[in-house]
């Protein structure tokens, strides 16, 4: 599993790119990154895991602990496909934080909310 963070352009929305598998031993790599992003405060936060091809639940349970953490910083998830978006509505945690189908429409569902 790797990630990358980038500026959405967007005053204060950071992305986290997350690719490869996220399973019991790659999880904590994805708690810091996501970590790292949420001490800087960002107004908002997108975890896109389009490009993630296995979700285990110890990566669903750090979406989890993130989405409780993040305080005013507003997170959004992008996941599309059986790999991430089955497992994440199966388990009704598109119920918990946003649930987007492209990075497109995650920025523009943080660009229209404010602190």
């Amino acid at each position: 599993m790797t990630t990358a963070v980038s500026d959405a352009g967007d005053e204060g929305v950071q992305v986290l790119t997350v690719t490869g598998e996220v399973d019991l031993a790659t999880a904590p790599a994805l708690e810091n990154a996501i970590e790292s992003i949420l001490g800087s405060k960002p107004r908002g936060l997108v975890i896109d895991l389009s490009e993630v091809g296995f979700l285990a639940s110890a990566g669903m349970a750090v979406l989890v602990a993130a989405h409780q953490r993040a305080g005013a910083t507003r997170i959004a998830v992008v996941a599309d496909g059986p790999a991430t978006s089955r497992q994440l509505k199966m388990t009704s945690l598109d119920q918990v934080f946003a649930l987007h189908t492209t990075l497109g429409e995650a920025l523009t569902s943080l660009s229209g909310q404010q602190n």
